[in-house]
């Protein structure tokens, strides 16, 4: 069950358009009161399903509790195609395209298992997927982060920057 309501989500969408948007940008774009954005966020915050200073969005305090990684094997000639109609699966949250086995990787959320069953169905129905192979996550034990790269490249330690 989602613990978000439709300013909730409204909110969201705007940091995600505007992350260095500023409370009172929020508040006027929203149409709501300052205060009111303000007490949201905190909210939000603290119950853990905005975190890293307000801007990322904890999928299970949401309510999306499962996290699957997905390998897809396409046809080449279908590639673009395939990528295309994957942006129409809003609980696909990213893809790439891969070497080794399998051609695409994506990262989907799901409610529950019915829910990624779904979505998988709707993935197999995109024409030039072959099939796919899927890994649940149990439990994410370092979120995404880019802190640690950046602190060493601070320090002059990072690796060449030539590609």
């Amino acid at each position: 069950m989602s613990i978000l309501d439709p300013l909730d989500v409204r909110l969201i969408l705007a940091l995600i358009e505007d992350p260095r948007a500023q409370i009172g940008e929020l508040s006027e774009s929203l149409g709501v009161a300052r205060n009111t954005v303000q007490s949201h966020l905190r909210r939000l915050t603290r119950t853990g399903a905005l975190r890293q200073g307000g801007r990322e969005v904890d999928l299970a305090a949401i309510g999306y509790d499962v996290v699957a990684f997905i390998t897809i094997e396409v046809t080449h000639r279908d590639l673009d195609g395939v990528i295309s109609a994957m942006r129409a699966v809003p609980q696909i949250l990213e893809v790439y395209e891969i070497s080794g086995r399998g051609d695409v990787w994506c990262r989907l959320a799901a409610r529950d298992i019915h829910h990624l069953q779904g979505a998988l169905r709707q993935l197999l129905r995109i024409k030039g997927v072959i099939r796919t192979e899927t890994s649940l996550a149990l439990h994410e034990h370092i979120p995404y982060r880019l802190q640690p790269l950046l602190e060493r490249m601070s320090h002059g330690s990072a690796v060449s920057s030539t590609p």
